[in-house]
């Protein structure tokens, strides 16, 4: 089983869409039994598949050793793709119930998912370098990075870099790449851009990199996968590439 946390610093790079239709991908095209982990409170990986937050139980509970992980587990719409949904709850659950007073809380995710039934475990965590990033970097055998071409994305990677460099000196995670959304060809600052991440993240930049499409948002009104909405579309197109890369690389 490989678990892979899907990272950013900032809102707004297509951390959650990069997430969900990389998994997708893996389980529709190459048959991988995937396993998605809402670990983010705003939920957008959940609702994107068409669940409700407030109706579910998130990992939070099972952090605080009120259910077991195959309580939470509930089946998507993609045959072979089960997802761990988030709630409100997750933002606080480091300082509450019996987290609050283990010294060790950010290793317990990596317990809990020891052993589970899956080829891939995928991870969306948090825009912030909070608790549930740290947690779920130390249980991840890989980081993917999710950027877009402009400034502050790339101020965030800076200090992205540094969190997970810190943390894979105790613990044995490291970068698998990163990938670059809402990209424009033709982009005028598409260089400088890349130097900058390339200096960050040094030969880690995935060749792939997935073209502004307004599809990609239309999808997640139907709470499905755009290779279902749009197969023909350019995202659909891009993020079948990069889960074809991303395997490579592994």
């Amino acid at each position: 089983m490989i678990v892979i946390s899907v990272s950013s610093f900032k809102g707004g790079t297509a951390k959650t869409s990069t997430l969900l239709h990389l998994g997708a991908a893996l389980a529709q095209f190459h048959k991988k039994k995937v396993l998605l982990i809402d670990f983010d409170a705003q939920a957008n990986l959940t609702t994107g598949l068409g669940f409700d937050p407030d109706e579910q139980d998130s990992m939070a509970t099972v952090l605080q050793g009120e259910k077991s992980i195959h309580e939470v587990i509930l089946k998507t719409c993609v045959p072979n793709m089960d997802i761990i949904p988030a709630d409100t709850w997750l933002e606080r659950v480091e300082v509450s119930g019996s987290l609050a007073a283990d010294r060790y809380s950010h290793e317990r995710l990596k317990e809990i998912l020891t052993d589970l039934p899956y080829d891939f475990v995928l991870i969306d965590t948090p825009p912030s370098l909070c608790w549930l990033t740290e947690s779920a970097l130390i249980a991840s055998n890989y980081s993917l990075v999710c950027a877009t071409p402009e400034f502050y994305s790339v101020k965030g990677l800076q200090r992205l870099s540094l969190f997970i460099n810190n943390i894979s000196e105790r613990h044995a995670t490291k970068v698998i790449g990163v990938a670059l959304s809402f990209w424009n060809p033709r982009g005028k600052s598409n260089e400088a851009f890349l130097k900058v991440v390339e200096q960050t993240f040094p030969k880690k930049i995935l060749n792939t990199k997935v073209r502004r499409d307004i599809a990609v948002s239309e999808a997640t009104i139907y709470g499905k996968p755009i290779f279902d909405t749009a197969p023909k579309s350019r995202a659909s197109i891009d993020y079948t590439a990069l889960a074809s890369e991303l395997l490579k690389r592994l």
